[in-house]
């Protein structure tokens, strides 16, 4: 079911090329994309490896600059900001879920969001992040070592500490890919609360056919494009 649209998507990638350069050496990761993400809207992004589904990811969360073509998030073109902007743009707007989970293992799950509401410029960060855990399903192991927590348990503090600047869009890069199948069920349960409790749009890349499933709309991407027809035949 692909959702509704409104007159300003919360995310918009036009005509976007990307190309990587190492001396006389091109490489074409992206050729020409086009893409609106609806308020609200879970979409997967889809398609085999070298496809380009990260780098579309990274320059929609401003993580790297496209050669050609537009960005906008919320209405705002973002392509030509400078460094100290786009971070700002990101920390009032983004979220960002990786495979790496990039949490401080020697911090429990609590200090770790409790950091990221600080960072955020929340207050009452002790109150706020036991809400957040709470909203991941993890609220009875907040005192726990994230080195002790489980790799399902571990991408859910994730999602928790990037949902802490309460964000407009989450951004996730394959958080499924190395959990098994009941861990990867549970993280994709609490992308599916955030979608239907907070309205959170959310963009996942993924070769996961589950997590793919769940989304309101699937892209799939060959050699740097977006694929084009009817549903049904993709």
């Amino acid at each position: 079911m692909t959702a509704a649209r409104v007159d300003t998507p919360v995310l918009s990638l036009g005509d976007v090329i990307k190309v990587y350069k190492e001396g006389p050496i091109e490489t074409v990761a992206l050729r020409g994309v086009h893409l609106d993400i609806a308020p609200g809207e879970y979409v997967a992004i889809c398609g085999p490896s070298g496809c380009g589904k990260s780098t579309l990811l990274a320059i929609a969360g401003g993580l790297t600059r496209p050669t050609a073509g537009r960005v906008q998030i919320g209405g705002r073109e973002i392509s030509g900001l400078s460094e100290s902007e786009l971070s700002e743009v990101r920390r009032a707007t983004l979220g960002m879920v990786f495979q790496s989970d990039n949490l401080f293992s020697w911090m429990s799950a609590q200090e770790n969001v409790e950091l990221a509401v600080r960072l955020a410029g929340g207050s009452d960060a002790r109150r706020l992040s036991h809400e957040l855990l709470a909203s991941v399903g993890l609220e009875s192991r907040a005192r726990e070592r994230v080195s002790k927590l489980s790799g399902g348990e571990r991408q859910r503090v994730s999602i928790a500490v990037a949902i802490a600047n309460q964000p407009r869009v989450l951004l996730a890069d394959e958080i499924t890919g190395e959990l098994d199948s009941k861990s990867a069920g549970s993280v994709l349960d609490t992308i599916d609360r955030l979608v239907a409790e907070q309205g959170t749009a959310v963009i996942a890349v993924t070769h996961n056919p589950e997590a793919a499933a769940r989304a309101m709309r699937q892209v799939d991407m060959v050699d740097g494009k977006i694929e084009t027809g009817p549903p049904d035949e993709r």
